[in-house]
């Protein structure tokens, strides 16, 4: 990995003393309705399917509207948390519930991972990554606390084809569709894992006029920094012609 020089950490609180966060406080990141395409916003507080735990909506309305297309996708990852419960169970693993936690884990920190995946993909440079890689991210499972569950064990850039779930592809390219109608460049993939249990993450990516994140390559040290903090306030640093700011 690079040891080049910053003037500046990746996050604007990154020497800041972790602290506990209430979820009103969470750092949820820009999130895009799955139905109507509304961005989320301090006032505008998004909701997560309760059956997946990945889509998200703006409303109930736009949920009840989105359900007769999702509906296949939410139940067959809802299977998967159920199997994976099943499985733990039966061979005694210390935690039935990691299915769960890994998409609490996901939703919690959808602005770092996202940010994440930008960099180790290198999105700023070569936009077209976005249709050929993903960033893989391997985590170790310690128990404790809702922030403290997992620490980031490796980081790899893998080729798309690592998913095979045929649902899940189906999901991706409908995202992908939807972001390139919209004028961004494609669907960013993050593969969260850990052991045999894993959450896909699409992430729908701006076109390049409209990307203000800094490129950095300390990004696997900035992701374990928070995750093993068991941080959830991520601000990222992005320089512009009006100045620098944050988030």
């Amino acid at each position: 990995m690079s040891t080049a020089y910053y003037s500046q950490p990746a996050a604007a609180n990154y020497h800041t003393a972790p602290s506990s966060h209430s979820h009103s406080q969470r750092q949820r990141g820009y999130r895009i309705c799955d139905q109507c395409g509304t961005a989320e916003t301090p006032v505008v507080r998004f909701r997560l399917c309760g059956g997946c735990m990945t889509t998200q909506y703006c409303s109930q309305d736009c949920q009840k509207v989105h359900w007769p297309s999702h509906k296949q996708i939410c139940q067959h990852t809802a299977s998967q948390v159920n199997a994976a419960k099943l499985s733990a169970a039966s061979s005694g693993y210390a935690d039935e519930n990691l299915a769960k936690y890994l998409r609490k884990f996901t939703s919690t920190h959808t602005a770092l991972l996202g940010w994440a995946g930008f960099q180790a993909l290198q999105l700023k440079r070569v936009p077209a990554n976005v249709r050929q890689s993903a960033l893989l991210v391997e985590l170790s499972y310690q128990g404790g606390d809702s922030h403290r569950r997992f620490s980031i064990a490796s980081t790899h850039v893998v080729p798309r084809t690592y998913i095979r779930d045929p649902l899940v592809i189906d999901e991706i390219r409908h995202r992908e569709d939807r972001c390139r109608h919209n004028g961004g460049i494609g669907t960013l993939v993050v593969i969260i894992q850990c052991g045999s249990v894993s959450q896909v993450m699409p992430v729908e990516v701006d076109p390049p006029s409209k990307i203000t994140w800094d490129t950095r390559e300390d990004w696997a040290t900035v992701l374990s920094h928070f995750v093993d903090s068991g941080r959830t306030d991520f601000k990222p640093i992005s320089t512009t012609s009006r100045g620098v700011y944050y988030g």
